[in-house]
């Protein structure tokens, strides 16, 4: 492949300049863009391109290069969001099941109940988990939701975070999500699915790199990092892994995407108890 196999679309993108973005991408979100990934680039990045004005990827790149807020703006360009409600739903079977009856009779104690949806995006996966923690019966869970129970919910990409904290989604979206949920925590609104006031309280969203540091000391009682992994190479897999096992006491939960499995030294403290469900060991 030559640098003049650069022409796709009415952009110039040479190997050199997707070079380039794939390797600030990856140093600064930990996602690897292969060539494979090139059209999908093209197209995302494409449109910035054409909102600067400029005349193809070159004086872009070197943009991306001298400008911070540039550079994260196109990070979250190239972040995919694919999701939907009760995605992967043996997890949150496995939760109801097993998790929720003891942090049920935890926060009724007036213990502390805190979940992490580490890849949030548009809100789909924590609002799934707080419908599923706080069931099916509505009074019990609005008394539920009083209590000392929170997730929080966290992504790398702004405007993503902006559509969950609204809690407003399109209608036909509501087919994702079972009935005695969403008779319970939702509203049909105009052409749109509500989410009840009590789901959304127990929800807080943040902005986070997860190759950052995290402002986190407490741990949780079970975390969320689905369809993730798959777009970092095995190192940052490890170390991910790693600071998931810091955050979690033993006996608590951590679920992970279909096609991602537990790696490097995090391996001795979480035992399988589930398709792709680890519970952390002492």
């Amino acid at each position: 492949m030559t640098a003049a196999r650069a022409h796709v679309g009415e952009f110039a993108l040479s190997d050199a300049d997707f070079a380039t973005i794939a390797r600030m991408t990856h140093a600064h979100s930990g996602i690897m863009l292969t060539d494979g990934k090139r059209q999908m680039v093209y197209s995302r990045l494409a449109k910035q391109v054409r909102r600067r004005g400029m005349t193809g990827f070159g004086p872009y790149v070197e943009l991306l290069r001298n400008d911070a807020d540039a550079r994260r703006e196109a990070i979250f360009a190239l972040t995919t969001n694919h999701t939907r409600f009760f995605r992967e739903d043996h997890h949150f079977k496995h939760f109801s099941k097993v998790v929720r009856p003891g942090l049920v009779e935890q926060a009724e104690r007036g213990g502390r109940v805190r979940l992490w949806s580490s890849a949030s995006s548009s809100g789909e996966e924590p609002y799934s988990l707080a419908m599923t923690l706080l069931g099916e019966d509505q009074a019990a869970g609005a008394r539920l939701a009083q209590r000392d129970v929170a997730i929080l919910a966290t992504d790398l990409a702004p405007h993503v975070l902006a559509t969950a904290t609204a809690g407003r989604y399109p209608a036909e979206m509501a087919k994702d999500v079972p009935d005695r949920f969403r008779r319970a925590w939702t509203r049909a609104e105009r052409d749109e699915m509500v989410i009840a006031p009590e789901a959304r309280r127990i929800v807080s969203y943040r902005q986070l790199n997860l190759l950052e540091p995290w402002p986190i000391r407490r741990p949780f009682d079970a975390i969320f990092c689905r369809n993730v992994m798959i777009y970092f190479d095995e190192p940052t897999k490890e170390r991910l892994l790693a600071r998931f096992a810091e955050l979690l006491a033993p006996g608590s939960y951590l679920y992970i995407g279909h096609s991602e499995r537990v790696i490097g030294p995090a391996v001795p403290l979480f035992e399988p108890v589930g398709q792709t469900i680890y519970r952390r060991v002492a």
